[in-house]
């Protein structure tokens, strides 16, 4: 708690631009170092000192103090495509709800963050071939399988300790990547089509392997106008994870097929990946698999929605992840928290949970 108390005050303190001496001053230290060591966590913050912290910043003591929130803590990177500044900062609010809710109860159900976080030995002077390389190896040696998009969530969960949630964010958000001290969180809108999804999931990846060598923008556009170098390493990275070369060669070849043949084959194959027909013809042609010329004689129009007519009601995915929803099933039978304030956080209605436990395959706590 000393710890996020001083935390908490240091993201207040330089959200409203203040300087350690400015701050101190009003807290009524004789110097900035008495603040320092409460912003580090090395010093205790008196009841008295608490209640000043909440007069000068006007928030309420639950700010500093209540585990289910997120603030200060957190390192968010947003996917998104028009959402204004207020909603999103709303809507990170109540992400960061879900994310303290697993920090705050696998800690107290004894459940131990990663010891050790893996990197990508990658950096922005890394060419896109080495990215795309990193992306081989990723899905070889973490044994993803033949359909590496089924199995990449379960990997980054089992494997690398990453929390993976799918949620039902605001209009606009298609997925982050978020950064904790001690946790890293993707979180995916479950509710985009089935190969969208899939590449947000491996592109956030790539962001939470490179975070301390190429920290990713608080906001990124899922269309802009001018890709950055650090997104398109990103983009090379999660293709090959999701269509590494041993996983393609099983296809055949793609140099002979012309026209509606080829169309017909990107459709299919990107189905079988579950990933979209535009990214399956792109990651052939930065392999050489597919000339460009092949590539310019077909037409965008022909691969939307992988050739369907129609865009098909995505299958959604359950919400949130199994280790989540283990977490929060374990919490409630131990009584380390109540139904209606988990049901709250999670924007749920207690009367959902049973359909929630069912959906991942996890036991109902008793209290259902």
């Amino acid at each position: 708690m000393t710890t996020t108390i001083g935390a908490r005050i240091k993201s207040l303190r330089e959200q409203r631009k203040l300087s350690q001496e400015d701050l101190a001053e009003q807290f009524g230290f004789k110097d900035r170092q008495t603040l320092s060591t409460i912003e580090t966590g090395d010093r205790k913050v008196a009841a008295d000192e608490l209640l000043r912290a909440a007069k000068i910043f006007g928030v309420s003591i639950d700010y500093f103090t209540d585990p289910f929130l997120l603030a200060g803590e957190g390192q968010f990177s947003w996917r998104q495509t028009g959402v204004d500044g207020n909603r999103l900062r709303g809507y990170e609010e109540s992400a960061g709800r879900l994310i303290a809710a697993f920090r705050t109860l696998a800690h107290q159900t004894g459940h131990k963050p990663p010891l050790m976080r893996p990197a990508l030995s990658l950096s922005r002077q890394s060419s896109f071939d080495n990215a795309s390389a990193a992306g081989e190896r990723f899905a070889d040696e973490f044994g993803v399988g033949d359909v590496p998009a089924r199995r990449l969530a379960d990997v980054m969960a089992e494997k690398l300790g990453i929390l993976v949630l799918m949620v039902d964010p605001i209009e606009g958000v298609s997925g982050a990547a978020c950064r904790l001290p001690e946790l890293d969180v993707v979180l995916i809108n479950r509710n985009e089509i089935t190969g969208r999804r899939h590449f947000d999931l491996a592109h956030e990846l790539f962001h939470i392997l490179t975070w301390e060598k190429m920290p990713p923008e608080y906001i990124e556009e899922v269309m802009p106008k001018k890709r950055s170098r650090v997104e398109q390493l990103a983009d090379n990275f999660a293709s090959a994870v999701l269509m590494p070369g041993d996983v393609l060669n099983r296809f055949g070849d793609w140099g002979s097929l012309t026209e509606e043949k080829l169309t017909d084959r990107l459709n299919e194959v990107a189905d079988e990946l579950l990933v979209t027909s535009q990214a399956l013809r792109w990651r052939l042609v930065g392999m050489g698999r597919l000339s460009r010329e092949q590539s310019d004689a077909i037409s965008d129009a022909s691969l939307r929605n992988n050739g369907r007519t129609k865009p098909g009601k995505p299958e959604l995915p359950p919400l949130f992840s199994k280790p989540f929803v283990q977490i929060v099933a374990t919490a409630l039978d131990e009584g380390q928290t109540s139904m209606r304030r988990i049901a709250s956080i999670l924007g749920l209605a207690i009367d959902d949970f049973a359909d929630l436990f069912v959906s991942h395959g996890v036991e109902a706590p008793y209290e259902l």
